[in-house]
């Protein structure tokens, strides 16, 4: 079954969403900002998307301008502080099987199908 990691407040996570309901397909929603993800979640994440964690943290976000950008952090690190502060994650991402992308622009969507 597909996921998407949906943060309601934010327009592409909103039309990701409204796509895959339009698609027909089954899928689960999670609201990753109320329910926490844990480490070895994020981490698979991380290896479906094909990712290291800083390419995954948003680097526009004023969190981290603010206390992060100038701070080299491990990996470790990294995936720990989007675990604490989950809205430093790019978004939406979308997982289907094995394979996972962040959903902009939202055609990138179908390459999951």
């Amino acid at each position: 079954m597909m996921k998407i990691y949906h943060n309601p407040r934010c327009r592409k996570s909103r039309e990701a969403l409204h796509y895959l309901e339009e698609s027909g397909r089954d899928f689960e929603v999670v609201l990753y900002l109320k329910e926490a993800v844990s480490v070895s979640e994020l981490s698979d994440l991380l290896a479906k998307l094909a990712m290291s964690p800083i390419d995954l943290v948003r680097k526009e976000e004023s969190l981290w301008k603010e206390q992060y950008r100038d701070k080299n952090l491990s990996d470790t690190a990294l995936i720990d502080l989007m675990i604490q502060q989950p809205r430093l994650m790019q978004r939406p991402i979308v997982v289907n099987g094995d394979k996972a992308i962040v959903a902009r622009p939202l055609e990138t969507i179908k390459q999951l199908f």
